[in-house]
């Protein structure tokens, strides 16, 4: 006897359809799985097989052939287990037929039958609601997360007998539904994490504000304890909350890799990614066999720190310039090529020399001058080309530290942030896919950052002595117009170009 399940997988960011047919037959006892399984998937045979016999149901044991169509998409993972096992018992003649067209299901099983949450929840019912017009059964643990896609019928389901019971109609599933909007106002609420904890500091703070004004990238320089990490980790804090719109898409990426908090299922803040300087380029930039995305995709709307840049690998940190200026990461394979989101604010750290103390007035640095030059070769100089903001974080004095008070508050510093990101939300309104003045054209800085003749000749020097490359004239550009929308002003102004030139003299910061 012929049955069909029906479920999903996801193949980058996206979920396509995937029929499980199974068709049980007279002849030598065997399981076959067909239609391009991986490993993982092959494995599933023992594992759905114990798992129906442990929920109770018979499955006759005679040739049974599984064919996962489309046959030539490589499947991966174990959220078929679920379509799997139904289908073995449907074509048993344990489940009506006419109701499988009806509902996707996914999820893993483990031997006791108990369903188990998968990665990926998310994309599926998004493909789901938009193509298949089904209900969805999943893991109860994947309730929330899927359930974020509002007018789609989710059943969460803790065995496989409560499944095989609903759908022959012995029971019912409520469908499960959350309060999108009211989850997202409350994640929306401020965390523990607050420039105020910070003291000194005003010029790399006001440097960070001008960051996240404008979308901008920025590494900091300074010694050991000056405090990089920790004003980097709050960086986000100054973000302009997310969008609706923009935690579905976060939310949509940390699903497929498996991240999204079971009792959440959206995620609500901005991201910040912290990979360890031991990251290898394939976790960084994404990929595999068949492609996820790697730590630029899941710091997509948000934060991803490198901190003391130069310890990474130099080849891992190559593979940030497509991401940087293009704000996707394309991976190519063979059989195919994916594209997954990466418009993410670097955010990077370092110290001056291998000792970190160069140009300390407290304590004397021991590096020798090929030691410094063979530590900052470490980053190529197109990489730095690319970052917007150069800081130097100088050593706190202590008369600072033993201040009571602390300084200004994130919330305070994120007020002034999206006013200026609602200018350039008005200002780019007509283009899709600019959001921000660090996303601006070439032909777009033309149109909104004019520079007067005053302006010009500012930078033209500046260009000049500091020996800036024709990408550092269009990013100081671009500086200069954040710097502008934070003060208010509709035109660029001499003092604003004077500030943006200011962040970009790395020489300055290393010394």
């Amino acid at each position: 006897m012929l049955a069909t399940a029906h479920s999903a997988a996801v193949l980058g960011l996206d979920a396509y359809d995937v029929a499980v047919e199974v068709d049980i037959a007279q002849g030598q006892p065997t399981v076959n799985v067909v239609g391009l399984p991986s490993a993982s998937v092959k494995e599933s045979r023992d594992r759905v097989w114990a798992a129906v016999k442990n929920s109770g149901f018979h499955v006759p044991a005679k040739k049974i052939t599984i064919n996962l169509a489309p046959a030539e998409i490589r499947k991966e993972g174990a959220s078929l287990d679920l379509p799997i096992a139904v289908g073995l018992i449907a074509a048993a003649g344990g489940v009506r037929h006419e109701v499988l067209p009806r509902f996707c299901l996914i999820g893993e099983l483990g031997l006791d039958g108990a369903v188990k949450p998968v990665p990926g929840v998310l994309p599926v019912a998004v493909h789901v609601k938009r193509e298949a017009e089904k209900s969805l059964i999943v893991s109860k643990a994947n309730a929330n997360e899927a359930a974020v896609v509002s007018g789609l019928g989710i059943h969460p389901a803790l065995t496989l007998r409560e499944v095989i019971e609903f759908l022959n109609g012995a029971i019912e599933i409520p469908p499960h539904t959350i309060d999108v909007e009211g989850l997202f106002a409350v994640g929306q609420r401020d965390g523990h994490l607050d420039f105020a904890d910070v003291k000194g500091q005003e010029t790399t703070k006001r440097a960070l504000e001008v960051a996240a004004a404008g979308g901008h990238n920025v590494v900091m320089v300074g010694p050991p304890g000056s405090g990089k990490t920790m004003l980097a980790k709050r960086l986000p804090t100054v973000l302009p909350p997310m969008t609706l719109a923009e935690a579905l898409e976060t939310t949509k990426i940390h699903s497929i890799a498996g991240l999204v908090p079971g009792d959440a299922g959206l995620l609500t803040h901005r991201p910040f990614r912290s990979p360890h300087h031991t990251v290898s380029d394939i976790a960084l930039i994404g990929g595999g066999s068949t492609p996820r995305p790697g730590e630029v995709s899941l710091a997509h709307n948000g934060v991803l720190f490198l901190d003391e840049m130069p310890e990474f690998s130099r080849g891992v940190l190559e593979v940030l310039r497509q991401p940087l200026e293009d704000g996707r990461v394309t991976i190519s394979r063979a059989a195919m090529s994916l594209s997954f989101p990466a418009q993410f604010t670097l955010c990077g750290s370092m110290n001056p020399c291998p000792c970190g103390y160069l140009g300390s007035p407290v304590k004397e640095c021991r590096c020798t001058p090929a030691m410094i030059q063979r530590y900052r070769s470490r980053i190529s100089g197109p990489l730095l080309d690319r970052v917007d903001l150069h800081i130097d974080v100088p050593q706190v004095k202590i008369e600072e530290l033993a201040t009571l008070g602390g300084g200004e508050s994130s919330a305070a510093v994120r007020e002034r942030v999206q006013a200026a990101r609602q200018r350039q939300t008005e200002r780019f309104a007509k283009f899709a896919g600019v959001h921000c003045n660090a996303h601006m054209t070439s032909r777009m800085l033309r149109e909104f950052a004019p520079l007067t003749g005053e302006c010009r000749a500012l930078l033209e020097r500046a260009i000049r002595s500091l020996g800036l490359s024709a990408r550092a004239y269009d990013r100081v550009i671009k500086v200069s117009r954040t710097v502008a929308d934070l003060a208010g002003s509709v035109h660029i102004e001499p003092v604003h170009v004077a500030e943006a030139i200011n962040y970009r003299d790395l020489d300055r910061a290393l010394l």
